[in-house]
């Protein structure tokens, strides 16, 4: 027997809660994004997420602690080896990765530019680890002229692809990148996502679409989502989490443009009847202001997205239960433009919480995974333990 009928679980991508224990061995020691923004804004603007129990967790500047906090609050430490969205999100839902993905900080190998050259019979321009943003301003111009794909990467193992609309149709990019997916399956390149990034525009004034498409490793076994979607419960996929799952174990998936959108769909979507989980990733928090070290723009994001909040609570039924959590950090203030090995914070709703209680620290995020599965009554992952009885 289920004790919640619909889960609705939300993933703020990066927003960490301060340096994990093993920070330093992923040369993250003293990262905190919340803790860092909230310091830059001199304060941050979050009284829903503070009611809910946010300071309780850790004091964040300038957002209240809860004498009675709405939420159960913790904070969850990865126990797989890395710091990557999907590293983050296999282990939510059940999976550990002690072999981290491969990273390129001098680019691509010769080998697999000319195997996507010869593949796909466009030239490779660019073939360096770059702002997505910086890179289509520097490089747009010969693309355009040339047709070559701009190919790039960052501090995540990724490999991105960039081209002008006009000059690279959308399924002739979307092609490309079902090739190279397929080139970067090796266990010598462990290319954790191959990714679409059409842009549009003239010299100068370039602009990447919502186009985007990522195109991602299967997860390395079998998920809680896949015992949900055998078990013939509703598994709705918000925003890229389609993507870093490659669609496994997924019955419906929903594309948003940015935050905003996601929180419209998410609405949108509490609004269906339907038994299951309900799985949004907030990409803004880490695309546009983690990796570009702006934390300016990430706190207020943080204080928008604290600003849709009710909207969530306000329609979510006695028979819901709402989670909030991350899947790393991505500290702006630190060095460099990579994630941050941090904690990530757990706030757990429902309308039958009287008052929240602090729950003990969570040692893997598949914690998250195994409530869900003993929720739902399915097979139980490998990894992570229940803290459904914790939280009723």
């Amino acid at each position: 027997m289920k004790d919640f009928k619909r889960i609705f679980l939300i993933v703020m991508d990066s927003v960490g809660i301060g340096e994990a224990p093993d920070a330093k061995s992923f040369n993250d020691a003293g990262a905190d994004t919340l803790g860092h923004i909230a310091e830059r804004m001199n304060g941050l603007n979050m009284p829903n997420m503070g009611q809910l129990g946010l300071s309780n967790i850790r004091e964040i500047q300038g957002v209240e602690q809860a004498e009675k906090p709405k939420a159960h609050y913790t904070k969850m430490q990865e126990d797989s080896n890395g710091k990557d969205t999907m590293t983050g999100h296999w282990e939510i839902m059940g999976l550990n990765i002690q072999k981290p993905f491969r990273t390129f900080p001098d680019g691509f190998p010769d080998e697999l530019i000319s195997d996507i050259e010869a593949k796909t019979g466009r030239k490779v321009i660019g073939n360096k680890p770059a702002s997505g943003t910086a890179i289509i301003e520097e490089l747009g111009q010969e693309q355009l002229k040339t047709g070559a794909l701009i190919v790039y990467t960052s501090a995540d193992p990724v490999l991105q692809i960039a081209a002008h609309e006009d000059v690279v149709p959308l399924d002739e990019l979307y092609q490309i990148c079902e090739i190279v997916r397929e080139l970067t399956l090796d266990e010598k390149y462990m290319v954790g996502r191959v990714i679409a990034r059409p842009f549009v525009g003239e010299p100068g004034h370039f602009e990447r679409t919502a186009n985007r498409h990522d195109y991602a490793l299967k997860p390395f076994g079998r998920t809680v989502m896949n015992e949900l979607e055998e078990a013939d419960y509703d598994v709705v996929a918000l925003g890229k989490i389609s993507d870093i799952y490659d669609g496994e174990g997924i019955t419906k998936a929903i594309r948003t443009s940015d935050n905003a959108d996601g929180m419209t769909k998410l609405v949108d979507s509490m609004a269906e009847n339907f038994t299951g989980l309900n799985f949004l990733n907030l990409v803004d928090f880490d695309a546009k202001y983690g990796h570009r070290r702006d934390p300016e723009g990430y706190g207020q994001a943080l204080e928008a997205f604290d600003e849709r909040l009710p909207e969530v609570l306000n329609r979510l039924n006695e028979d819901d239960l709402l989670i909030i959590t991350a899947d790393h950090g991505n500290d702006p203030i630190h060095h460099g433009t990579d994630h941050t090995r941090e904690y990530v914070p757990l706030l757990i709703y429902h309308t039958g919480i009287a008052s929240g209680n602090e729950l003990p620290l969570r040692k893997t995020f598949a914690d998250i995974g195994a409530t869900v599965a003993d929720n739902f009554a399915i097979k139980m992952p490998e990894h992570g333990k229940s803290f459904l009885n914790d939280i009723k």
